[in-house]
């Protein structure tokens, strides 16, 4: 037990006035008649004469004392104070996602754990080192470790909230590498919880503090965004759009199309709790613009409530078929909307002038520089090893991806396929158990699909899945098509953009007007831009060429602000969120609620005593 004012003490001299008014004996004027008044009135000088009297047991005395002593111990102000060790590393992980913005806490979640981490900083000792950690789409160091309070004040003071998606895998994976072999270090994550999977930390034995921030989930948001030729009437573009509502509770909204800022459609929504609800809008485009989805509704967190797109108009593209004969390929590509096709039986210089090559069992003798779709062939350049196996069954296929939009393999089967291993730079879509059946990827700035089957050799041609999948491919290799996709880009990840003609600079003006210009590695003839916190449409001039990018959230996980009292690591490991208590508890109120007791008894004994 320790004591804020010890100087209080100094008052228990007072106790032993209290003794001495007891020993004081009181004077008494006595009149009485009576045949011994001469011997009384002796007695009563005597005894007034004498200063002090025998101490004699009274109850009201000890009373007086105790009610004393609990005064004297309550204005020392006693405390009982925690064990708090000096000497700690500690890193404080502050999460600067976009569904921190969320306004259920005062003024938004991102500010409250700001001063959660500002009171952190004051518990310090002067020993403790601390590190500031901003976590966004990427990590950022804000400071290094130090013991300097005001130094740590300015580094949580300068973060800032993004628009973009959580990443706190990579914070949690940094801060790990930073109390490494230090068993006297602690993690604290200030954060809503709303983040992906975290299972490689169950094993790793974390000392995590989760400082859990969000009171409720109300929020309704743009979750996907697409725009693509309207199959139905090639002179309209559809607009695709996902809108989730995240609340317990129904909500409505108002979901309005712009194109380049002028509203061309609305629609009124009602959804269910935890409902998602897809949205087709027609528009018809006379030239490249960009389409904004704007939701309208009463909602907690507003970074999600709008997202645009460019929309450029489609051109047609020019397809190589190399075969040596296979109606089925050549019927799908002709049915593929946009398609200009020529067929040859060998690969020639003048396959430069496609946008795609599709090889089919046709080896070339040098590989085009153009997007490929290779069937039943592979690039030596590609795989480490390549052999053969017979009859391999189909286990799984990613039906998320694009390539796959529509595509079912339940009924297919394969009499003989290349069996190599996975590339670094290829994704297993079609998967057998002992080798991928196709890859997708991207090899010297191209865009590659590999089959690593003949499918004459197969019953797939046969299937409906056949002809999506051609028209898919073609869609996915289009160069004009991935260069649309590479103008959607999600916040927090950079963009990037190829140059025609040498430059020094490009000039980018932001979402909110501002003009930046940034120099060009010449030796890439690349342009890359990483500044992509801040969600909107973003344009960029780079010598005579002017290009648009958009920036959006478009991210279910981050969207989703349920408050989650407990991290989840893993199946088993979990961290839950902190509780607060007072580290110095003071109990002098008790004292002198105690003496007030005392006093209430005192008064009681006395009229009890004399009535």
């Amino acid at each position: 037990m320790n004591f804020l004012s010890p100087v209080a003490f100094a008052f228990l001299a007072a106790l032993p006035v209290v003794i001495v008014f007891y020993l004081l004996k009181r004077k008494r004027v006595v009149k009485v008649v009576s045949s011994t008044l001469l011997w009384q009135k002796f007695l009563a000088e005597t005894q007034a004469n004498a200063p002090f009297q025998k101490l004699r047991h009274n109850w009201l005395l000890l009373l007086q004392l105790l009610l004393l002593l609990l005064a004297v111990l309550a204005l020392a102000r006693p405390y009982f104070s925690s064990k708090m060790v000096g000497g700690r590393l500690i890193v404080a992980i502050l999460d600067a996602s976009a569904s921190m913005q969320s306004i259920d806490e005062s003024p938004t979640r991102f500010e409250k754990s700001r001063r959660e981490a500002l009171k952190l900083i004051d518990s310090l000792h002067d020993n403790d080192q601390m590190v500031i950690l901003q976590a966004g789409a990427n990590t950022e160091v804000k400071q290094s470790p130090t013991s300097e309070k005001a130094a740590l004040r300015r580094a949580v003071q300068s973060a800032v909230v993004t628009d973009a998606a959580s990443h706190l895998a990579e914070a949690l994976k940094l801060a790990e590498t930073l109390i490494q072999n230090n068993t006297r270090a602690e993690v604290h994550l200030f954060s809503d919880g709303a983040t992906g999977n975290l299972a490689e930390f169950e094993s790793k034995n974390l000392p995590l503090t989760y400082h859990h921030v969000g009171t409720r989930a109300v929020n309704i948001g743009v979750v996907h965004l697409d725009v693509r030729q309207n199959p139905e009437n090639p002179t309209q573009r559809a607009i695709f759009a996902t809108v989730s509502n995240f609340s317990t509770n129904q909500q409505q909204a108002r979901l309005d199309l712009l194109l380049d800022g002028a509203v061309i459609d609305v629609k009124q929504l009602t959804l269910a709790p935890r409902e998602s609800s897809p949205q087709v809008f027609l528009a018809t485009q006379e030239k490249d613009g960009v389409f904004t989805m704007n939701l309208t509704a009463q909602d907690d967190l507003s970074v999600d409530n709008r997202a645009s797109i460019v929309s450029l108009l489609p051109q047609p593209i020019r397809v190589l078929l190399v075969t040596h004969g296979n109606r089925f390929l050549e019927k799908a590509l002709k049915a593929a909307p946009g398609v200009v096709l020529s067929i040859a039986p060998q690969l020639t210089e003048t396959s430069q002038d496609f946008e795609l090559v599709v090889l089919d069992n046709v080896p070339p003798i040098t590989w085009p520089t153009v997007n490929v779709l290779a069937i039943n062939i592979a690039n030596t350049n590609w795989f480490q090893s390549i052999s053969k196996i017979d009859a391999p069954p189909i286990v799984d296929w990613k039906s998320s991806h694009p390539l796959l939009r529509f595509v079912s393999f339940d009924t297919v089967q394969i009499s003989e396929a290349l069996a190599v291993q996975t590339p670094v730079w290829g994704i297993p879509l079609l998967e057998s158990p002992n080798t991928p059946l196709m890859l997708s990827g991207e090899v010297d700035k191209r865009r590659v699909v590999w089959i690593g089957f003949d499918v004459l050799q197969s019953t797939w041609p046969l299937r409906i899945s056949f002809p999506i999948f051609i028209a898919n491919a073609v869609d996915y290799l289009n160069p004009a098509n991935s260069h649309t996709q590479q103008l959607l880009v999600q916040s927090g990840q950079p963009f990037r953009f190829a140059l025609k003609q040498p430059l020094q600079n490009v000039d980018v003006t932001l979402p909110d007007g501002t003009k930046i210009q940034r120099p060009v590695d010449a030796a890439r003839q690349e342009f890359v831009f990483g500044d992509t916190a801040k969600q909107g449409v973003y344009q960029v001039q780079a010598g005579t060429n002017q290009v648009a990018f958009c920036v959006n959230l478009l991210n279910s996980a981050e969207s989703d602000i349920t408050p989650r009292p407990e991290l989840q690591l893993g199946k088993y490991a979990r961290a839950n969120a902190t509780t607060y208590r007072q580290a110095s508890l003071e109990i002098w109120r008790w004292i002198a609620l105690t003496a007030l007791l005392v006093c209430l008894f005192e008064w009681w004994f006395y009229h009890r005593r004399t009535a």
